[in-house]
């Protein structure tokens, strides 16, 4: 089987390649795609709209894409629910929710990707995840191409996680999901600068757009556009600790940055500690720590997966020999080498 180029499916621009890749508009098209192929011996893989890989070299693997189109709307007086394929793009969805009068998904805006990848890692941001408004996905069992539904609780959300990340990786391909939105917005302000943001206007003056035009400026100060200098965003996740450690660092650092969750543990800021471990602007190579937000890596132009890896593991090294703390990927890593 020929090598398929992957450099125009990711948004680090990195060249890749993999064995195969399939793209489907609609279930039945997996449905039969999948008997036609159950005796392959080949591994499969499923990717959405590649904003959230890392490739390395060769992927020796059949990539799977399910670009299925289409937003559903289902009023319930106050409440509406929202069905978008898998293939649709994040930002958009949110936008057109806006235009609807449907809210709930402001503080989610300019998050890049597509509809089937949200679930996955529970994607978040500005105070707000997909877990508090998520009602339903649907799937593709790649085993026996079945189609499956997926409540809340059978997601097992946690912070940038889902099953689809641990018991069920690799095994099914999303092909939609649902989504509770509300008529009567329900601000979130108090995470990053929203409120700073906002400051020019009373507190009964700010509406949803308000809300999403804060977070696509404050997104876009800091975070440079895929199509501009190759990145998938936030690399790394936002560590998680104890109160013990937390008051630990606390001590020894007191501008530490971090938020506490409701069990009592503290979500550590890994972009303050990147910076504060003197990291922001690095560079090895074409491949580097951004300037202006270090927990992004970016592709200067040439690098390699391998070069993006090298300096994501140097990354977490420093931060655990300043702080004790490790930090760990939020992207996937995909080829000849892993974290």
């Amino acid at each position: 089987m020929s090598k398929v180029t992957l450099k125009g499916l990711n948004s680090f621009g990195i060249a890749a390649s993999c064995s195969d890749f399939v793209r489907f508009s609609s279930e039945t098209e997996i449905q039969a795609w999948l008997t036609k192929n159950k005796n392959n011996s080949e591994q499969l893989f499923i990717i959405g709209g590649g904003s959230n890989l890392l490739l390395i070299g060769h992927v020796p693997f059949v990539l799977l894409q399910a670009d299925v189109q289409g937003v559903e709307y289902i009023e319930q007086g106050n409440e509406v629910l929202v069905t978008a394929g898998a293939g649709v793009n994040w930002h958009q969805l949110v936008m057109e929710t806006l235009d609807k009068g449907y809210y709930g998904l402001e503080n989610l805006s300019l998050i890049p990707g597509n509809v089937g990848a949200a679930p996955i890692q529970n994607i978040g941001a500005y105070g707000v995840e997909l877990k508090d408004l998520f009602v339903e996905l649907e799937a593709i069992e790649l085993a026996t191409g079945d189609k499956i539904t997926f409540t809340h609780q059978e997601c097992d959300f946690a912070y940038r996680y889902s099953i689809f990340k641990g018991q069920y990786k690799g095994q099914y391909i999303i092909t939609s999901v649902t989504l509770r939105l509300s008529k009567t917005p329900d601000l979130k302000l108090d995470y990053g600068l929203i409120r700073q943001e906002l400051e020019h206007l009373s507190e009964d003056q700010i509406t949803p757009k308000n809300v999403s035009d804060a977070v696509i400026k404050i997104r876009s100060g800091k975070l440079p556009d895929p199509n501009e200098l190759g990145n998938a965003g936030s690399f790394f996740k936002n560590p998680i600790v104890d109160e013990v450690i937390y008051t630990r660092l606390k001590a020894q650092f007191p501008n530490l940055v971090a938020f506490e969750l409701p069990d009592g543990r503290f979500k550590l800021a890994a972009g303050w500690m990147i910076d504060q471990a003197g990291l922001k602007g690095y560079r090895l190579g074409d491949a580097g720590v951004h300037k202006k937000q270090a927990l992004v890596l970016v592709n200067y132009g040439d690098a390699t997966g391998k070069d993006i890896l090298q300096l994501a593991r140097y990354v977490s090294q420093k931060v655990k020999q300043k702080f004790g703390v490790i930090i760990e990927p939020e992207v996937w890593i995909l080829g000849e080498e892993s974290w």
